[in-house]
């Protein structure tokens, strides 16, 4: 069955908007029970993203080429390009291949994993995701290689602290329907982590974010996520925000990076190639959903973009499990 696109509301906050497309989806989340000494291996998983929320005592998580960071009680963070890293009791500690640790499955998407030697205690609610919309693709690449949340206490209203708070509580007696809460309550967190990073970090104001941000260009963007399948030129683009088609087609080109028409393309694909993912939907019907006059124009857009043309794409597209290597279990 075809799942509808999201529609974007409409709004003159177009960071907020692209943050409304952000649909976490094929989550795998796993309460870790660890005694020291222990240490994890995580995979690459290229795709996806990993997070880590410690519920209780600490650990360690370890990125090559990266300063070790230490983890406390009620601290998070967030792996969000997929890379292999490590999370140990203690730096000197070997860490275990992932896959090769016994796992209690609770459910498809929830698992409890208890490994150790049996000292000092860490708890931990871990998590593979990925979010399923272009939007999120593109936000991604802008973030750190780990996006590290370490004090909530600048929450003013505490809500924050107190969703970990309760994520612990739900850890430490699983009671009927808590796998439910603890996931829904994690994808909740990795949104406000990512919201968090956005209003704080000077990252956050280069490139594309900075695009969104721009008040015309931010508008011309919305106005293209919006609607994909109008037939957008450089000159109705500008019309739509109060610009000349010369002035606009620059501060375009200046701020995201590539001229509108490539970034209409690109966004075009993006969402082409996320329905085939996920869809049956005949190539003539996605090619009108996104705005081409012939499904043969359509074929030729995405050959260029991926090297293959779709149908061959819908064929050999992988799954969440065969991306996340559950495969190799």
């Amino acid at each position: 069955m075809t799942r509808p696109t999201p529609q974007i509301p409409p709004s003159n906050d177009p960071v907020g908007e692209t943050l409304h497309l952000l649909r976490l989806t094929g989550s795998l989340y796993c309460r870790a029970e660890l005694t020291a000494p222990w240490g994890v291996d995580m995979p690459p998983l290229e795709g996806l993203m990993m997070f880590h929320v410690v519920t209780a005592g600490r650990c360690w998580l370890e990125i090559d080429g990266l300063e070790p960071l230490l983890l406390t009680q009620g601290s998070m963070a967030l792996v969000p390009h997929g890379a292999g890293h490590r999370i140990r009791s203690d730096t000197e500690i070997d860490a275990e291949p992932l896959f090769d640790i016994p796992v209690e499955q609770v459910s498809d998407r929830y698992e409890i994993m208890r490994y150790g030697g049996g000292g000092e205690f860490t708890h931990a609610t871990c998590g593979v995701m990925r979010f399923d919309h272009v939007a999120a693709e593109r936000l991604i690449s802008s973030l750190p290689r780990v996006l590290h949340v370490d004090s909530w206490d600048h929450d003013e209203s505490g809500w924050l602290q107190s969703t970990l708070r309760f994520i612990s509580r739900e850890a430490s007696a699983l009671r009927p329907g808590g796998e439910t809460v603890i996931t829904r309550l994690a994808d909740i967190l990795v949104i406000q982590a990512i919201r968090s990073w956005l209003d704080s970090a000077p990252e956050a104001n280069q490139g594309w974010l900075a695009a969104l941000r721009d008040e015309q260009v931010g508008r011309a963007l919305a106005s293209i996520h919006r609607a994909p399948e109008q037939d957008w030129t450089v000159a109705s683009l500008a019309r739509e925000v109060g610009m000349s088609r010369s002035a606009f087609s620059a501060r375009f080109t200046q701020l995201v990076g590539e001229p509108a028409m490539r970034y209409l393309t690109w966004w075009r694909m993006q969402l082409a190639r996320t329905h085939l993912q996920e869809t049956s939907e005949p190539l003539s019907v996605l090619a009108n959903r996104l705005g081409y006059q012939s499904e043969a124009a359509f074929c030729r857009a995405f050959k260029r973009m991926f090297g293959v043309p779709p149908g061959s794409f819908r064929r050999t597209a992988p799954s969440f499990e065969e991306m996340a290597g559950l495969n190799a279990a």
